[in-house]
This record gives structure tokens, sequence and C-alpha cells, in this order.
């Protein structure tokens, strides 16, 4: 288990690094570009976000634990977040494509994040979005030859490991401190949320998955491991037995 100061040294020296070489030209073809573009697009969106109520809710929360650290490392977080919409959008912008403004996607996460308060349900969230983007990343870099997207991609998947590591031992933390009955229903809540926003993001993007080589029964297959792995696992270890 790492420490916010620990967090906030990683997202500063991950920082200076740089993977991607954007003196060579993208080279890809238009039926490539046909079939990742919509989601390309609507992932670009969903990454622009200003992280304003993550802030607010690290603030709270870092102010009840007493780890002022903690909201520094959060909004490290959220640049390096923010790194990935410039990334992308140059991409596009480099193409010539356009950036949309509207997606029904992003229009439906950005609704329920402005319902939550909850570190609690910010780290949940962030966890099994970010446990998404990953094979979303992957099938986008196997769904063409691109070059300087597959370096795009690579440096977003570096970067996500990290993230879904950091939002893991928070979410850990939190859940520990809970009381017996909280957890009991919380463990079943969590895989409720978990599992209605992995068919949510496979509803919105079949389309690439299966461009990169990922079909349904591949995409469920990889999200339940890595929900036994990472949310699963904190219910366990925290000495709760979940009820399903």
């Amino acid at each position: 288990m790492h420490t916010s100061n620990y967090w906030v040294g990683h997202f500063k020296a991950n920082a200076t690094q740089h993977r991607i070489n954007w003196e060579q030209l993208p080279l890809i073809s238009l039926k490539e570009i046909d079939r990742i573009l919509p989601s390309l697009q609507a992932w670009q969106l969903g990454e622009t976000s200003e992280g304003k109520q993550l802030i607010a809710a690290a603030t709270r929360y870092a102010s009840k634990t007493n780890d002022p650290a903690y909201l520094e490392a959060i909004k490290l977080f959220i640049k390096e977040e923010q790194k990935h919409d410039n990334n992308l959008g140059r991409y596009l912008d480099v193409l010539d494509l356009p950036r949309i403004k509207h997606n029904w996607g992003d229009s439906l996460f950005r609704f329920a994040r402005h319902l939550n308060t909850s570190m609690e349900m910010w780290t949940l969230a962030v966890i099994t979005v970010e446990s998404t983007a990953q094979i979303f990343y992957q099938a986008l870099r196997n769904a063409t030859n691109c070059p300087l997207l597959k370096e795009i991609c690579t440096d977003i998947l570096i970067d996500e490991a990290y993230h879904i590591t950091f939002q893991t031992e928070r979410l850990d933390m939190i859940f520990a401190n809970k009381s017996v009955f909280l957890k009991a229903w919380r463990g079943v809540a969590y895989k409720i949320f978990y599992y209605a926003t992995i068919l949510t993001v496979w509803a919105a993007h079949r389309k690439l998955f299966n461009a990169g080589g990922v079909d349904f029964t591949a995409y469920f297959k990889k999200m339940r491991y890595k929900y036994a792995k990472t949310i699963k696992s904190i219910t366990h270890s925290s000495g709760f037995v979940q009820l399903a």
C-alpha cells in the first residue's frame, strides 16, 4: 500500500516522460478510420473532463482523513487524464477529423458524475471505467497499423495501469474502514455497478472492440478477470464474504 506522497511523486515523474514521436505522420487507411472513428471521437470527448466534482469529493475526503497529499495526487491524476484527451485530440486534428462535442455515452457518464459526491463511488467508478479503458486502448492499438496511433495507445496504457493501482489502493482503504453492515450491501452494489458499466461500454464501442479482435465473449472474460483482481479482491481481503 503506497502513501499519497508516493503517488504525488509518481505522477510528477511520469509527467516528464515523452513516449510519442509527433514528428511522424499518421499512416492509416480510410477503412481503418471508418472502423475506429466514432469510438475514438467519443473516448476523446470522455477524457476532456475538468474533474471539478472529483476534486470537490477529494477535497472533503482529504480534509476528513487529514491527508492533504491525496488531494494533490488526485489533481495530478486528472492532469494525466487530460494529457490523454490532448493526445487523442491532436491525433484527430492531424487527420483533419472533427472532435465531437456530444455523445450519448459521455452524456450518461457526465450526468452520473454530477450526482456523485462520494469519494468511495468516485473511486469505484474510476476503477471500472479505466479497467474498460485498458481493453479499449488495446483494441484501438490493434485495429490499425498506424505507428503514431499505436504509440498514443501504448502511452495511455502505461498510465492506466498505474491509475488502477492508485485507485484500487484507495478503495481498499475506504472499504476496510466501513462497518460490517455497510460492507455487506456494498459488496453487492459494487458488483452491480461494475457489470452495468462494462455492458454500457460494450454497447457503445462494440464495433471498435471487434475491429481490434475482441468479441463480446473475450471482452466479458477480460472484464470478469479484472473484477476479481480489483473490486472482488478488495471486499474479500477486508474480511467480507460476498453475497453474490
